[in-house]
């Protein structure tokens, strides 16, 4: 079945992680094309009023409502869940976009450093999506996005735990995708490659790993991570309006995804050298 190009204008949309990068560009977008109300979610209070502030006064008519929500905390999950059953009647977009990235080795890093990251990038995704299921995202049109990462698609060695909720959220997304289908329900799994947002330098590092590591590392996603968050955003509504199950955003990841296929066998060697050049910078 396929389903009916859409577009979010009268849209009510809910946006997670929007304080920043992809989520503060998609906002933005979706104002601009004439949603009629936007759920804005992130933990960073601060950063997240002055997205909510520069929308309404660009987009005056827009209803912006911010929730400042910790999404690894379950007790605030099932609040903000439980809020927006009250408030919204329909949800036409919800937009799983809150991600959180560590530094270190699976061996180097504790059960709730593992934890920390599956619980946002993950848990939070899946508790969201089934808490608002029932109701307001059977509208029909309604579509969601979840954002997944390349790191969904291939696994380099130092990122196991981001990797798992990766990964995961992919197979969530494609399942979820299949099943919701016949309601007219859409999901998109992004796969992001280099986008310039905040996931690197507000990452945490595994206690054991050293500083000059994380140092390396950090200096690596600035040479890699170029692609301006704007771009990412509107190739990523673009796929939802066209109803894609998935889209993968960038060059590098366009190119990085056909590894797995091209050379299976040397994969693991690939991404160890690849691994090793992070770590110099």
């Amino acid at each position: 079945m396929r389903l009916p190009r859409r577009d979010f204008v009268g849209a009510t949309a809910v946006v997670t992680g929007a304080a920043s990068g992809m989520g503060e560009a998609m906002a933005h977008e979706l104002a601009t094309e004439g949603a009629d109300v936007l759920v804005l979610v992130d933990w960073h209070a601060e950063r997240l009023g002055l997205v909510a502030t520069a929308i309404r006064d660009r987009a005056p008519d827009v209803k912006v409502d911010t929730h400042v929500v910790d999404l690894g905390n379950r007790a605030d999950l099932d609040a903000l869940v439980a809020d927006l059953g009250r408030a919204h009647d329909h949800i036409d977009l919800l937009v799983n976009n809150a991600g959180v990235a560590l530094f270190g080795r699976f061996a180097q890093m504790t059960i709730a450093d593992f934890e920390w990251v599956t619980d946002i990038n993950l848990r939070a995704p899946i508790v969201l999506t089934h808490g608002l299921l029932p109701n307001p995202l059977r509208a029909d049109g309604a579509h969601v996005i979840n954002t997944s990462s390349l790191f969904g698609l291939i696994a380099p060695p130092g990122q196991s735990a981001y990797c798992a909720s990766k990964f995961g959220l992919r197979g969530f997304s494609e399942s979820l995708g299949a099943e919701l289908e016949d309601d007219g329900v859409g999901v998109t799994t992004v796969h992001p490659g280099g986008i310039r947002t905040r996931i690197a330098t507000s990452a945490r590092a595994a206690a054991s790993v050293a500083a000059g590591d994380v140092e390396s590392s950090l200096a690596f996603a600035d040479k890699t991570l170029r692609m301006p968050p704007e771009r990412a955003a509107r190739i990523i509504l673009d796929a939802a309006r066209r109803r894609k199950s998935r889209v993968v955003v960038g060059l590098d990841a366009k190119a990085v995804e056909k590894l797995p296929r091209l050379v299976p066998s040397q994969m693991r060697r690939l991404l160890r050298i690849g691994s090793k050049r992070s770590l110099r910078g």
